[in-house]
């Protein structure tokens, strides 16, 4: 019909919409988190939880120096991300008064209380690890770290698709997926660094699925997006999640091809890994900031009914 109308000089009456709001505000707010806690939040928790999980197998399968590393790196990266959600919040008693609520349907409830569950399980575990004391208590406290890590590593993910930030609440069904591989991928990296090679096979295989694992959570996320995908493709979120992908798959290769083999291979794959989730998780902040900010994100997916 458009195409009759042009041959025969006919005009469009009705122009093309244009994506303005009030006063050109947005009409969302975008959060107020600061890129580097909250950011720098996501990357650390999801190096802790899944760290837990890897310093568990090595524990159970007679690696002591991996699950020994791996419950330092777990410990040291929950304090870490604390203090960045302590700094992003202001105060510390804020995070107090988190605690003051349990509410289920709240991830942001859900997720003070499970900081507040796994830091000290996790600090137990490695406690008990670098001192040799109390080793059924160890070996419990590393359990229980294990059991909560996953849960840790991905409720971030729950916690930002449950906003009406576009570029997040339109991936929410992948973005759990998504964060999970990209912790996975972390705490691989971590584990080829702190680990010797001869006891590094697992964290070399996680490598691999995680990298293999977050490329499709990352293509699924934006086939769902539609044409809020943009935002996860171009400037600074775009930029970073082509480097995340980058050094997650260059980082994964090196450790499967050699990392067995050479220790500079396996510290150059593990710190390619570290580096690829930290853009990763970066460049999903930028995209939501990114959606939130230009109106059209918010109104073509409504009209559409997505």
């Amino acid at each position: 019909m458009t195409r009759t109308r042009q041959r025969r000089g006919e005009q469009v009456m009705v122009p093309r919409a244009e994506f303005e709001s009030y006063y050109g505000r947005p009409i969302i707010h975008a959060p107020s988190w600061a890129a580097r806690d909250i950011a720098g939040y996501f990357f650390l928790g999801g190096l802790a939880g899944a760290g837990s999980v890897l310093a568990a197998g090595a524990h159970m399968t007679g690696r002591p120096r991996t699950a020994t590393a791996m419950k330092v790196s777990s410990l040291a990266a929950v304090s870490l991300s604390a203090a960045a959600l302590i700094n992003d919040l202001g105060k510390p008693g804020r995070f107090a008064n988190m605690l003051r609520v349990f509410k289920p349907t709240s991830p942001m409830s859900m997720g003070s209380w499970l900081l507040s569950a796994y830091g000290p399980a996790a600090g137990a575990a490695a406690l008990s690890a670098v001192s040799g004391r109390l080793p059924r208590a160890g070996a419990a406290a590393t359990a229980g770290a294990a059991l909560l890590g996953p849960l840790l590593a991905s409720y971030t993910a729950v916690l930002a698709a449950d906003t009406a930030v576009p570029a997040w609440h339109g991936a929410h069904r992948e973005l759990p997926y998504l964060f999970t591989a990209s912790a996975t991928a972390a705490a691989s990296g971590m584990a080829l660094i702190v680990a010797p090679p001869r006891e590094s096979g697992p964290a070399r295989c996680a490598a691999v699925l995680a990298a293999t694992a977050e490329s499709l959570a990352t293509e699924a996320a934006e086939r769902r997006l539609g044409m809020v995908a943009e935002t996860w493709r171009e400037g600074r979120a775009g930029a970073l999640m082509r480097t995340a992908r980058a050094l997650t798959m260059a980082g994964a290769a090196t450790a499967a091809l050699a990392g067995g083999r050479s220790r500079p291979a396996a510290v150059a794959g593990g710190l390619a890994l570290l580096a690829g989730s930290v853009c990763t998780r970066f460049g999903v902040f930028a995209a939501g900031i990114a959606s939130a900010e230009d109106p059209k994100y918010t109104v073509v997916p409504q009209q559409k009914g997505e």
